[in-house]
C-alpha cells in the first residue's frame, strides 16, 4: 500500500506544471544563468563559476521540493478534505507520511541528476565522496520535509501558499545558495549560518568544491534541525 501511494504521489507531483516550474526549471535557469554571468562574485578555488554554484543550486532543489512544493500540495490536500479520506483508508497515517516522503525523495533524485548533467555540461568538476554527499541530501531532505509538513498541517493553505514561497525566496537569497555568507555583515552571519538551507549547501559545497571528507558542523546541524522539524510535524500536524 505504500509503495503504490507513493507511485502515485510521485505521478501526481510530475503532473503538476508548478511543481515542475518550481522543483525544476528555475534551480536549471539559476544555474545556467550564474554559472554563465558574471553577475555575483563569487570564490571558484582556481575553478570555473559552475563549481561554487553547482553545490548550492542542489541545495535550493531539496529545499524546492521538499519544503516549499510539499508544503504547499499537503497544505490544499489538508483543506479539501484529501488527507482526512485518505486517513480513514486502509493505510495507516503513518504510512501516508512515508508515501509522501518516498514521493519526495524520488523527485529529488530526478532534480540531482537533471542539475548534475546539466552542471557537468557547464565545466563542473566535482570532488569528494558521493556517500558524504548522500547523507548530506537525505539529513537536508528530512529537515525540509518535516518544516513542510509542519507548516501544512498548522497554517491555513492560502497562508501556506504564500507562506512557503516566501521562505523559499528568502532562503534563495540569505542561503548561502546565490550569495556567498561573507557578503552579509557579520552580525547577520551567524544568524544565517545556523539555517538548514546554509548547513546543505555549505556542506555540499565543502564536499563538491573543496573535496572534504565529511563537514561535520553541517552535518550535525541538518541533524539536528531534522529531528526537531519531524518531531514538531508529528506533534502538531493536524489531519483537518
Amino acid at each position: 500500500m505504500i509503495v503504490a501511494q507513493a507511485l502515485l504521489e510521485l505521478r501526481m507531483m510530475l503532473r503538476h506544471g508548478e511543481q515542475l516550474l518550481l522543483t525544476v526549471v528555475i534551480p536549471t535557469l539559476l544555474l545556467v544563468l550564474f554559472s554563465a554571468v558574471d553577475v555575483v562574485d563569487v570564490p571558484t578555488g582556481g575553478g570555473e563559476r559552475v563549481d561554487f554554484f553547482a553545490p548550492g543550486v542542489l541545495a535550493l532543489a531539496v529545499l524546492s521540493t521538499a519544503f516549499t512544493g510539499q508544503a504547499i500540495a499537503t497544505g490544499f490536500e489538508r483543506r479539501y478534505g484529501v488527507l482526512k479520506r485518505l486517513g480513514a483508508s486502509p493505510l495507516p497515517r503513518w504510512g501516508l507520511m512515508t508515501a509522501k516522503t518516498a514521493a519526495v525523495v524520488g523527485v529529488i533524485v530526478l532534480q540531482v541528476v537533471l542539475l548534475s548533467a546539466v552542471a557537468l555540461a557547464l565545466g563542473w568538476s566535482p570532488r569528494g565522496n558521493p556517500l558524504a554527499v548522500a547523507l548530506l541530501l537525505v539529513l537536508g531532505t528530512a529537515a525540509f520535509s518535516g518544516l513542510g509538513l509542519l507548516m501544512a498541517g498548522t497554517l491555513r493553505a492560502e497562508a501556506t501558499l504564500a507562506a512557503a514561497n516566501l521562505v523559499f525566496l528568502l532562503l534563495m537569497l540569505g542561503g548561502g545558495v546565490i550569495i556567498p555568507l561573507e557578503r552579509f555583515p557579520g552580525a547577520v552571519q551567524g544568524v544565517l549560518g545556523a539555517l538548514p538551507i546554509t548547513a546543505l549547501s555549505d556542506g555540499l559545497r565543502a564536499v563538491l568544491q573543496d573535496g572534504a571528507v565529511l563537514p561535520w558542523a553541517d552535518v550535525g546541524l541538518l541533524a539536528a534541525w531534522a529531528a526537531v522539524a519531524l518531531a514538531a510535524a508529528a506533534r502538531w500536524f493536524r489531519w483537518e
